[in-house]
């Protein structure tokens, strides 16, 4: 069976989340995404486990259903280095007993726990619980695995089970690099919030024999993702070099040269496409036969507001949602399958915005700094500016 899954989100207890990513919420919303697997995150927190217990029915072998949507149980982890992994995990008993053996002071405090462990150590933690274990959003600035190591092996050690690319990043990006030829690529959303914008922002889609623990884990060994759907890099808050205070794009070796400190006195973040260029063996990428499509789509909210200029949680951008929703049955059947000319005869700008996407005709101004990249669905395109040794 083919399912659509989304390996990494947040509970309301996670720093920075919405108090409305509860169980009873985000079920819903996923079924409207067209989401059939979604990872609870947070799994070791006590507060979210009970809620999640107390939330969904236990189905056997790892998997919790609520209002007919699958979970399995995920956490994300801040371990040395400011690190964040993400690990799947059998079952509540099992999330609860690693939860006690994890040495870290903010448990109760925060859904993501920081501990002192290196990858390595949190590896081999996992792997005695026959957990999955892989770097999240793995090449991002702040936190990705790859912004401190330029080897995933001197991370963790040995092979961990797989690499979370994150939203800056994709398929042929990742491809560059050598290392990663034989491992599993997740494209997961890492929602802190239940709104279809958000959640399931980017999905797998994963060939499992049933829904289960033991399924997930013999599709991660078997290579059984079957397509990568996510944001085009371009639009990823940390995919340029750029100033975090002002935002402009600015070239990594100026930023470089200027210790990483703005004309504008605010701080440069080195960009996702330039960490990778720096650790790249190939300036074009090598795919290994297993590895699936990579389709760049974005949420159709989003589409919506750009089209019609309004605001993503507006009344207008959600009444076109929800009559797409109630004609096609999914968000993402709406971006991937429904006809064009049925969309177009709901409303012909958001179709126009979604065959941009479907014939990778988008017109993009790339993120960095922490600022999304934005998108425009026509032909004149503004230009951003990057600095320069002759304007920096």
């Amino acid at each position: 069976m083919l399912v659509n899954a989304d390996f990494h989100i947040h509970s309301c207890f996670s720093m920075a989340s919405s108090k409305d990513m509860l169980i009873k919420n985000i079920a819903p919303k996923s079924k409207q995404k067209g989401l059939q697997l979604v990872g609870t995150g947070d799994a070791f927190h006590p507060g979210w486990l009970d809620i999640v217990q107390k939330s969904t029915t236990y189905s056997g072998d790892g998997i919790y259903t609520a209002d007919g949507v699958d979970f399995v149980l995920t956490t994300e982890v801040e371990a040395e280095h400011r690190i964040h992994h993400v690990i799947i995990i059998p079952d509540i008993d099992i999330a609860r007993e690693m939860s006690d053996r994890l040495p870290s002071k903010n448990k109760t405090v925060d859904g993501r726990p920081k501990t002192d462990l290196d990858g390595a150590e949190l590896l081999d933690l996992a792997h005695e619980y026959d957990c999955l274990i892989g770097p999240a959003h793995a090449f991002t600035p702040w936190t990705g695995m790859y912004k401190y190591y330029d080897s995933i092996y001197d991370c963790y050690g040995s092979k961990p089970d797989f690499v979370e690319l994150g939203l800056s990043a994709d398929t042929y990006m990742a491809d560059t690099i050598d290392e990663l030829k034989d491992f599993v690529f997740l494209s997961n959303s890492d929602a802190h919030s239940p709104w279809p914008h958000r959640l399931g922002r980017e999905f797998n889609q994963i060939e499992l024999a049933d829904l289960s623990y033991s399924s997930i884990k013999k599709a991660f060994k078997n290579r059984d993702i079957k397509a990568n759907y996510g944001l085009v890099p371009n639009l990823g808050k940390y995919h340029m070099t750029a100033c975090t205070k002002c935002y402009k794009l600015v070239d990594p070796e100026i930023a470089k040269q200027n210790r990483m400190k703005c004309s504008c006195g605010g701080t440069i973040k080195k960009g996702v496409d330039f960490r990778i260029s720096e650790i790249a063996d190939f300036k074009k990428p090598k795919h290994p036969s297993f590895r699936p499509k990579y389709v760049h789509l974005m949420p159709l909210a989003e589409i919506i507001s750009s089209v019609h200029s309004k605001g993503v949680t507006t009344k207008t951008v959600q009444r076109i949602w929800q009559k797409l929703i109630d004609s096609f049955g999914s968000e993402i059947d709406v971006l991937i399958n429904a006809p064009l000319a049925d969309i177009d005869s709901l409303d012909s700008k958001t179709s126009c915005g979604i065959k941009n996407f479907r014939n990778n005709t988008v017109e993009i101004i790339p993120g960095g700094g922490g600022k999304y990249g934005e998108i425009l669905f026509k032909k004149e395109i503004k230009t951003e500016k990057v600095v320069t040794l002759d304007n920096f």
